[in-house]
This record gives structure tokens, sequence and C-alpha cells, in this order.
């Protein structure tokens, strides 16, 4: 038994040594010249010509190290930060050009405690979505004829799908970081964000469509839009008192990612109807991220 302890303890001895001389991947920038290169990618006759292009060094060789990482590499670890509500990379052929011609891309997103990823549609692309750390709670309406709302909870290694076209949000019901995984059937698929797009409407369509002519018009419309978000928001209210959070920063004013020119603790009763719609979007949250 001694004999087998102390092999068992060299074992892993020699196991936490060689992890220990593995180097970790360095980090990788985002491409700066993506849109010019996917357009080349675009033109090239044939497979072989595209690859040639985009993993050659235009003598005929292939790249090496640093240089061949920065085009085969796309680093989820740049993620956008400033934001309460959390945070969404999506890899596209606007800065990952190896996705050219290849009909995928791909989104990470850390989503915060009581985060929301706010009702959103895919243009050109189905979505595989995959909760990897955490849990979510999402919901989904596909289209007229068939618009109910289709709610789903997952936990970890859990998966849902969002038909392109279908509304869909995510939102973290925890005190605890969400992390999850998006693949898309298209290297461009479109993103258009349900409120961000109606509030781009005329008033008077906005008012008709509403039936809120006496609340909402020309003479109010446009502080409306001014609280439109960023797909992911700091989320419901329920969430963030029992995790002990705030839409406002410590003193009672709006977070320093909201421009301050646009809002003020006192803005939204007077913009806003007295009782707005049954959202999580209102009154506005404090904490948005780039649109993606």
């Amino acid at each position: 038994m001694l004999f087998r302890s102390s092999t068992l303890a060299a074992a892993v001895s020699c196991m936490l040594s060689v992890r220990a001389l593995v180097p970790v991947p360095s980090p990788v920038p985002i491409v700066t010249n993506a849109p010019q290169l996917a357009a080349q990618l675009k033109s090239a006759p044939s497979v072989n010509d595209r690859l040639k292009l985009l993993l050659g060094d235009g003598s005929g060789n292939l790249l090496t190290g640093d240089a061949l990482r920065q085009v085969t590499v796309f680093d989820f670890n740049n993620q956008p930060a400033g934001s309460n509500g959390g945070s969404i990379l999506l890899a596209t052929v606007d800065n990952f050009p190896m996705l050219t011609n290849l009909g995928i891309s791909g989104a990470v997103s850390i989503v915060e405690p009581c985060g929301l990823n706010i009702p959103h549609w895919h243009n050109r692309a189905d979505e595989l979505f995959t909760v990897v750390e955490g849990q979510l709670e999402t919901g989904m309406v596909q289209e007229n004829g068939f618009n109910t709302l289709i709610q789903t909870e997952l936990g970890k290694y859990q998966a849902t799908v969002f038909p392109a076209g279908s509304v869909h949000y995510q939102q973290n019901p925890t005190c605890s970081p969400a992390v999850f995984v998006a693949a898309l059937t298209g290297n461009d698929p479109g993103r258009s964000d349900l409120v961000t797009s109606y509030w781009m409407l005329p008033a008077d369509v906005v008012d008709a469509a509403l039936g809120f002519p006496d609340t909402i018009g020309g003479g109010n419309i446009e502080a409306w839009r001014a609280h439109i978000p960023s797909n992911l928001a700091a989320g419901v209210d329920t969430c963030l008192q029992a995790c002990g959070l705030s839409r406002f920063g410590p003193t009672g004013s709006v977070s320093a990612s909201v421009p301050t020119s646009s809002w003020s603790p006192t803005s939204t009763a007077a913009s806003a109807p007295a009782s707005g719609p049954a959202s999580p979007l209102w009154p506005m949250p404090s904490s948005l991220t780039q649109n993606n």
C-alpha cells in the first residue's frame, strides 16, 4: 500500500509538473482589417485560393506563430467592458474573416446577475443557444399564426433553439453571472432589437400601433427614444432587489454607462407614461452594452 501511495504521489507530481510546462495560449486581438480581408476572400475563385490568401504570406509560404493565430483564432475574451448588465461578443465575417462563405458564426455572452438580453431576432440565421455557466430563462415568439410565448429554463450545458426571425430574449434570474454560447447558421446573421427598431418608426405610426395617442406623441417620443437600451441591460426589479442590486449608483445617480445628457433621475417621470408596459426595460435600466 505504501508503494502504491508513493507511486500515485509521484504520478500526480509528474502530471502537475508537465502541466506547469504547458504555456497558456496568448491573447489574440480582433482583426482590424477584417471587412477588407473578407471582401478579398469572397472574390477568390476556390476554397484553396481563399485559404492561400488568408493563411499565406503572399510568397507562397504558410503564416506562422502569432501571425497565423491572428487569422485562425477568434478570442472571445475580448468582451466589451463597461456594463452592469453583461456583454456579448459575436464572431462574424466583420471581425473574423475565416468565416467567409462558411455559413456559420457564433457568440459568447456574459450575463451578469439579473442581466437581460433584450428581445431581438436574427434576420438571416437560426440559433443554437447553450448555457455553459449558471442558468438563464429564455422566451421566444415565432410569428403570426403561432404567436404563443414559449419559455424555457436552462441550466449548465442545456440548450434551446431560436429559429431565424423569431423574437427571443434571455434573462439571468440569479445573483451569479451566467455565460452562454450561441451558434448561428450564417456568417452574417444580423440582429434587430425589437424595442430599438420599433421606436425608430414615425411618431404617428407608434401612436396608432400602441393605441396611446394621448400618452406618447411628437412632443415626447424623442424622450422615449433616449431610453432605448442596447442588447444587455440590468433587468427585473424583483431580481435586483433579491440580489441587493440597483439600477442606480450609490448616490442615486444613473450609472456612468448611460450618457447623463439624455437621462436624469427626474426625466423618466417627466417623459414616460404613468403606467408603462410591464417590461424589465421600464424604467430604463442603467447598464447597456454594444449593439451586437
